[in-house]
């Protein structure tokens, strides 16, 4: 086992800086930016979403783009368009604010589904196409995205397709009477707000991934990982509980890409901890947030007010844990 890196406390502590009382969200992001993953936060208004992730931005030194989803909002305003030059009667790109590093997706649910699935080509394939010419989007590249809770006046809830793509759905919760409190104190003043400094910058960030790339995973825990996610397909083609005690509540089960979602992430988690494999527990960890975006609640679930969550932790409970490591 090696030691934690120093990059974690240094950035995990300038971001704190600005946002209290997260820390468990401040993890996730971390590990997104190892597992070179997208992020879609979720909570309502006012709980320093996007506070929280100009902060990472700021602290890891990257070249940040925000861009508002509104109604009126069209898909050349996030990814570019082509623009006529009258001197030599040629038009040539404008490259959008999909070009960065870090891209915040502010209130992607505000925005009509045209425009949400603008970003497919972008978190897959990490390029953009504009007047038929494909342009190499900036390396590293990342979307995170906040939205407000679907229940909410316009609001559109986004297209399977693209949730998918996120490796983590975070639910982001009020802070503690402390956390509020000391928020208060900090930052009651007009003349007072928080002043951030680059820690860190993509370079070290692509040189940890490589690090990171060297975490083990064991074959009981790759057998554990597969065994979870494909239960929730099992319980949704089955329309029934595994022992038919009850009807299933999940319209569909969780893609492939939930399983790679949890190699990444079980490997990046487990590197910010100082440890040289992942272990079943640390899967547990980031279970939830890989999965509860990725499988479909039918209408009886929703009618008796049962949570992707609530399924999730009734899976993790009757899925074997496989035995604990003993050596590399």
């Amino acid at each position: 086992m090696h030691a934690a890196h120093p990059w974690t406390a240094k950035v995990s502590a300038e971001i704190e800086k600005a946002v209290l009382g997260q820390s468990t969200v401040v993890e996730r992001l971390l590990v997104a930016l190892l597992a070179n993953g997208h992020v879609l936060l979720e909570g309502m208004p006012g709980l320093a979403k996007t506070l929280l992730i100009k902060s990472l931005g700021t602290a890891l030194g990257l070249q940040f783009e925000r861009v508002q989803f509104t109604p009126d909002l069209l898909p050349s305003d996030v990814v570019g368009t082509m623009v006529f030059q009258p001197k030599d009667g040629h038009f040539s790109p404008h490259l959008g604010p999909i070009f960065a590093n870090l891209v915040l997706a502010d209130e992607i649910n505000r925005a009509p589904a045209k425009v949400q699935s603008a970003l497919l080509e972008a978190m897959q394939e990490r390029q953009v196409t504009i007047g038929g010419t494909s342009h190499k989007l900036p390396h590293p590249f990342f979307v995170m995205a906040t939205q407000n809770p679907v229940e909410q006046e316009g609001t559109y809830p986004l297209p399977e397709a693209q949730r998918d793509r996120f490796m983590f759905k975070l639910l982001v919760d009020y802070p503690a009477e402390t956390d509020e409190l000391e928020m208060m104190r900090r930052w009651g003043r007009v003349t007072t707000q928080p002043e951030l400094r680059s820690v860190s910058d993509a370079a070290e960030l692509l040189a940890i991934r490589a690090e990171v790339d060297t975490i083990h995973v064991s074959d009981a825990v790759q057998g554990y990982i597969l065994a979870l996610v494909r239960a929730t397909r099992t319980i949704a083609a089955n329309g029934a509980t595994s022992d038919g005690s009850a009807p299933s509540y999940l319209s569909y089960g969780a893609s492939p890409r939930a399983s790679i979602a949890l190699y990444q992430a079980g490997k990046a988690l487990a590197w910010l901890r100082g440890k040289d494999h992942v272990t079943p527990g640390i899967i547990q960890e980031v279970f939830l947030d890989v999965m509860r975006h990725r499988i479909g609640l039918t209408y009886e679930a929703e009618a008796e007010s049962i949570t992707a969550d609530r399924l999730l932790a009734e899976l993790l409970e009757r899925i074997a844990v496989p035995a604990a490591r003993v050596a590399v």
